[in-house]
Order: C-alpha cells, then structure tokens, then sequence
C-alpha cells in the first residue's frame, strides 16, 4: 500500500525538489498537487525536467480533497502554511517546509517574523524537524516544522559538541555560503544572474531570521543562554551550503564527540581529523559531511559541515521525517547517491 501525499506550493524549488523524490519513494505517491497562481497547469510546463512523471495537474487548495489525503508537505511561502494547516482535517499529517512552526515561543516568532502567529495552539505542539534529534517526538506527532537550510547546516556540528561540553559556548563564530535557490523562485533583482554570478557578498547581517533556530535549539542544548555570531554569504551556484564554524576547543576531543554522536546515523558523515568537506560532494543528495581541521593555535579548530539546501535542507529532511510519521523506513526514497560532477 502506498501512502496518498498532496504538496502545496509545488511550484517552487522545494516542490518540485519533492516531486523529483517521491517519484522514486516505494511507500507514496502524489495524490494532489497545489500552485495558486498557476492553477490548471501540467508540470510539464513549470518543471520541464519532470515531463516523464505522471502527475495531477495544479489545483488550488480549497479544491483538494484532504479527506483520501495521509500526508501533506507544506512548501508554501513563510506566514502562509499556519492559516492552511489549522484548516486541515485532524487524520491529516503535515510536514511545514516553511518558517511557521519552528519558533516555539510566540513572542520570539513575532520579533523575528514581524507579525503575530495565526495557529498558537498548532505552534505549540509543532515538533521541531532536525530528525536526528527530535526522532521519538516526530514519531509520534501529526505536525512537524521543518529546520532553516542554514540552521540545519550549523546545528548539526554544534549540537553534539554544546552537549558533550567540548566547546566554549562563548565563542562560537558561524561563516555560511549557501547557494542561490535557497532565495526561492520569485523573481527578486538580488538572484538574477548578472547580480550573482562572478561575486560573493554577505547578506542578512546579523539578522538572519536562522538566528531565531540557532538561539532555541543550541540554548536548549546548553540549558543556557547561547549566542552564536552568524554571517551569510551568497554563493553563485545554485546548490549547497558550507559552513566554516570557529570554535574554541581541543580538536581531537571535538572529533571524537562528533564521531560518537554520528556513528549510527545514515545521514551525517564525520570525515577524517584534519579533511574539510565540499558541497560537491553532497548535490542533490540527503547527505551531510563534517569535517574537523585543527586550527594553527592550540585549543581551537575550525569545523565544517556541507549540505544540499533543498535536499537535506529541506525537501529530503521533509521526506525522512514523513517516513517516521508514516511507520516507514526513514531511509525510504533517500539513498540515492550525490550527483557528481
């Protein structure tokens, strides 16, 4: 038996990053497909690279009938997914690709997102999607919140290390490039090619909204206030994120923590003392790489964590947390190797 899944917002990167996915998936297939503002459209014809599947033809959301529906992926735009959520019948399971569930804390959601939440009491049983850590809780769970591309990218490293308490939490320094699409599909001057290609800048500085998931997750893991400095750089390339974090701590010991906590996990690769990843290694996959290089100065070290923003980022963390809330493999749809070169 195959599980019934409709996407809303498949119409933009991380929609059709899910389609692309679930093509393959051996326990679902895409019931529904919703895109508002191209309603009545084959994918052929907004994703021609999808032209061989079978799919639904875009419909509005109103239109779909939620009730032969097991899952839903939410990929629509931030501010959107909390008014169509609590609308939906309780069997429904939904994964929330966007930003509107990850902040626990109301009054946080508001500062960073500049507007009051529309689905309080969904927010507050919202599971927290980084699956490797909030596991038991989204097995049990019929909402979970996807994590930001870029906390994803810099939680991973951290977690283990605040937890084994090999790092100072004080000086912790975050340098992330991340690829092109993570801006989305609308058209925005800052993305065309003639503003991003031959150049990187940062952007966002020191107001990242990503900040909001550094601050609540790796506080939580401390259980004490933790504040990260976070810089972002715009990558002229259309995939992937790197992050250079700086850290205060022994090298071997963070390696070694970061080993022990990854071992078992199919996911997330811990690469030799002293090798850094690259996101090329990654593409297109649901892989994350780690890599740990002592720094010249002893007692510090740089680590690096690689992944594919609308793979493991996004779209393919959305599948392997909907594979535990379904009672399947977690792995199910996902080990398909990087694309390289």
């Amino acid at each position: 038996m195959k599980h019934k899944i409709a996407i809303l917002g498949a119409s933009g990167y991380t929609g059709a990053e899910l389609i692309r996915l679930i093509s393959t998936h051996p326990s679902m297939s895409i019931s529904a497909l919703s895109a508002d503002r191209k309603v009545g459209m084959s994918m052929e014809n907004v994703f021609p690279h999808l032209r061989h599947l079978m799919l639904p033809k875009l419909t509005k959301i109103d239109n779909i009938d939620f009730s032969l529906i097991d899952l839903v992926f939410c990929a629509l735009p931030h501010a959107t997914s909390q008014k169509i959520v609590k609308q939906l019948p309780c069997h429904v399971k939904v994964v929330d690709l966007s930003a509107d569930f990850r902040i626990r804390d109301p009054l946080l959601y508001e500062k960073w997102y500049g507007k009051q939440h529309d689905a309080l009491d969904l927010q507050e049983r919202a599971v927290y999607g980084l699956t490797e850590y909030y596991r038991k809780d989204i097995k049990k769970t019929n909402l979970v919140a996807c994590t930001g591309c870029n906390a994803a990218t810099g939680l991973y490293p951290l977690l283990p290390l605040i937890e084994d308490k090999v790092i100072d939490t004080d000086e912790i320094i975050i340098d992330l490039a991340t690829g092109v699409s993570g801006a989305g599909r609308s058209p925005s001057e800052g993305i065309i090619h003639s503003e991003v290609s031959e150049g990187f800048h940062a952007y966002n500085i020191a107001k990242h909204r990503h900040l909001a998931e550094f601050d609540q997750e790796l506080t939580k893991a401390a259980n004490k206030n933790v504040e990260v400095t976070f810089t972002p750089h715009l990558l002229p390339q259309n995939r992937g994120i790197l992050a250079t974090i700086y850290v205060k701590g022994d090298a071997n010991k963070i390696h070694q923590s970061l080993e022990k906590r990854y071992n078992k996990e199919i996911f997330v690769s811990i690469l030799p003392l002293g090798e850094a990843p690259a996101t090329r290694h990654v593409r297109g996959s649901n892989f994350v790489h780690i890599g740990v290089v002592p720094d010249r100065r002893t007692g510090r070290c740089q680590i690096f964590s690689t992944l594919d923003n609308l793979t493991k980022g996004s779209s393919g963390q959305a599948i392997q947390n909907a594979n535990i809330m379904l009672g399947i493999d977690e792995a199910a749809g996902l080990l398909m190797a990087p694309m390289f070169p």
